[in-house]
């Protein structure tokens, strides 16, 4: 799990433009103010370029912070929703 953390908050400091120190492993939408809605979407389009997840509206929704987006990570089953 820690790789997908450092992952996680490596890719968000870079969609963000802050230093990977201004992500901590809390780090919710809101918490910092480039994390905004631009900062989030943002988020998004790197998480489908660089790690291949698919992300559609709903799930937008739901990975507003570096636990849930860690725990999306995680799921076996992004994958097979493509297929719908």
């Amino acid at each position: 799990m820690e790789t997908i953390l450092k992952n996680v908050q490596n890719l968000i400091a870079e969609a963000l433009q802050v230093p990977v120190e201004q992500i901590p492993p809390d780090l919710a939408f809101g918490g910092i103010k480039q994390w905004d809605s631009m900062g989030h979407m943002g988020i998004m389009l790197l998480l489908e370029e660089r790690l291949g997840v698919p992300i559609d509206a709903d799930v937008i929704a739901t990975l507003t912070s570096v636990p849930a987006i860690c725990k999306h990570l995680e799921e076996p089953v992004f994958s097979e929703k493509t297929g719908s």
